[in-house]
């Protein structure tokens, strides 16, 4: 089988699009992780789906899955590349606002521009149950046990479930050690994005995240909002901040609870191909 794609990405988070609005989608997991391969096939940090809406109050479904095969529930740079994608494809235009369904549910996007999005992420959810972290009672900050080292964190859902540790300066030597570690961390039960994040003042920080399914990335949407929600939860940042990712700048505004967060960034086409699907194994 032939299948034809389109390579994205935000700011550096890398995705394969494929249109599947009028045909099932077409791999099993041991296909796309196939596709993933930066070596052997063609590299992505997710794989996004366009489908028709399950919701009828949707214009779209998008589907997610991260390079190891495993299904995710949003992801914050692809939704703008599904939207500027959509753009592309005659469905959206300049200054619209769309409702798309994510496997966690509707979002809102408005197309800033052809390669500009805004985003609402929803509110974010502290919830402990809902992220899911297993402790009694939801705090501002919680501490893990990390082989015996006591570690802080924030724990946050964007749709997806987030720990956040603040660090003094980025990188750090521990990252390499505590980024897989936190990302399996035993009390994530659905495992975790970790995200490592350094106030530089109230407006800005900077921002590294391990995900689950894909390991370190150069960009993560819903870290950058996981971030911005856990310091605005501790009232460290203001209700508009900006996150630089090795790959480039988000905005992210949030006014607190009783409000919906909003993402703003880019997104952008790399290449069309074709790639020679290989034949599933078990």
């Amino acid at each position: 089988m032939q299948l034809q794609f389109s390579k994205m990405h935000g700011i550096g988070n890398d995705f394969v699009v494929l249109d599947c609005r009028y045909r099932d989608f077409p791999l099993a997991a041991t296909q796309i992780r196939a596709l993933a391969d930066r070596h052997t096939g063609v590299g992505f940090d997710q794989l996004l789906s366009v489908e028709p809406a399950r919701d009828l109050s949707c214009a779209f479904y998008y589907g997610i899955w991260n390079a190891d095969g495993s299904p995710s529930g949003q992801c914050g740079n692809g939704v703008r590349c599904v939207a500027a994608w959509l753009h592309r494809a005659g469905a959206v235009a300049i200054g619209d606002m769309l409702r798309l369904e994510s496997p966690s549910g509707p979002v809102t996007v408005r197309l800033l521009d052809t390669d500009r999005v805004a985003v609402d992420m929803g509110e974010p959810i502290f919830d402990p149950s809902r992220i899911p972290f297993d402790t009694p009672q939801a705090a501002d900050r919680y501490v893990l046990d990390m082989d015996g080292e006591a570690l802080e964190i924030g724990a946050v859902s964007m749709g997806n479930p987030h720990a956040v540790v603040v660090v003094d300066h980025l990188p750090t030597h521990a990252m390499p050690r505590l980024g897989p570690a936190l990302t399996g961390h035993a009390r994530f039960r659905e495992g975790a994005n970790a995200g490592f994040v350094q106030k530089l003042d109230r407006q800005l920080l900077h921002l590294r995240v391990h995900e689950r399914g894909a390991g370190w990335t150069r960009a993560c949407g819903t870290g950058a909002c996981a971030a911005m929600a856990v310091l605005h939860q501790r009232r460290e940042v203001g209700d508009r901040v900006q996150v630089e990712l090795p790959g480039g700048t988000l905005q992210i505004d949030w006014a607190g609870p009783g409000h919906t967060l909003w993402m703003t960034g880019p997104a952008a086409f790399a290449f069309e191909g074709v790639w020679s699907v290989p034949t599933p194994t078990t």
